[in-house]
């Protein structure tokens, strides 16, 4: 009784909050970092990290449909970084496999969403890397709905280091000399080079867990981003947290340094 009267009354905020948010500024592009999934898995009792990473998983669809809901043009999902790739692989080979599974579910014929894995795919396992790759490569005709980056094997250092040399390989490539780019190099050498085809600067980055870091997560992109802490675990995330994460962006006054 008491699950269903807390669940009736969750329905009923997020109505009334959307109802509230209306019309309000919402971020064009947001970045999430998936954070909690081993916490949350402890918490429930379990001791394998992947069930926690499964039940994360299985929120993905969901965070997805929110977003689409409330007219997210784009989002960021950060799902394994080039440091967790130093983990036993006992926990790193079921939470890659799990990965796999998320992205060819959102690649899914019945899906909306243009997906494209950003990320040193290099780091990754050969058959791995070609999954991911593949599946996404399925939806690159869609135009309709909220576009994803899932990040993995990502760090932001990594990314801009790798920007630079991008950018100096094509000048080469182009006939030109290493004097005369660093000569004319600026930002825009590097964000036409990044990772995400989708070169849209981050709004607002959320992340879960209560942890109170960016972790490396979109360097470049996020210079100007709002950020929001939330204290649950990505499993226990729901769309009430959103909503609140989007009510807390558009109370603030975005000056960009001005």
């Amino acid at each position: 009784m008491r699950a269903r009267l807390r669940a009736a009354a969750n329905a009923l905020y997020v109505k009334r909050l959307s109802a509230k948010l209306a019309g309000r500024p919402r971020p064009r592009h947001i970045g999430i970092m998936l954070d909690g999934n081993r916490r949350w898995a402890r918490m429930a009792g379990h001791d394998d990290p992947s069930e926690g990473y499964k039940v994360g998983g299985a929120k993905v669809v969901d965070f997805l449909n929110w977003c689409g809901s409330a007219g997210i043009e784009h989002v960021t999902l950060f799902m394994l970084s080039d440091d967790n790739l130093h983990r036993p692989q006992a926990e790193l080979v079921p939470l890659i496999g799990i990965i796999e599974d998320v992205v060819e579910r959102l690649a899914a014929p019945d899906n909306p969403w243009p997906v494209e894995v950003i990320g040193s795919l290099d780091l990754l396992p050969q058959e791995s890397a070609t999954r991911l790759k593949q599946a996404a490569s399925r939806t690159s005709d869609r135009r309709d709905g909220t576009r994803v980056d899932v990040a993995v094997g990502y760090g932001g250092r990594r990314e801009i280091v790798d920007a630079v040399r991008s950018a100096m390989s094509e000048h080469v490539t182009q006939g030109g000399d290493i004097e005369g780019l660093i000569d004319t190099f600026d930002v825009d050498h590097i964000s036409k080079h990044l990772y995400s085809k989708v070169r849209s600067e981050t709004d607002l980055i959320i992340r879960t867990s209560g942890e109170q870091r960016l972790s490396g997560f979109l360097l470049w992109q996020s210079a100007y981003a709002e950020v929001h802490f939330c204290e649950c675990y990505w499993p226990d995330f729901r769309e009430l947290d959103f909503l609140r994460a989007l009510r807390s962006y558009c109370e603030r006054e975005r000056r960009y340094g001005r």
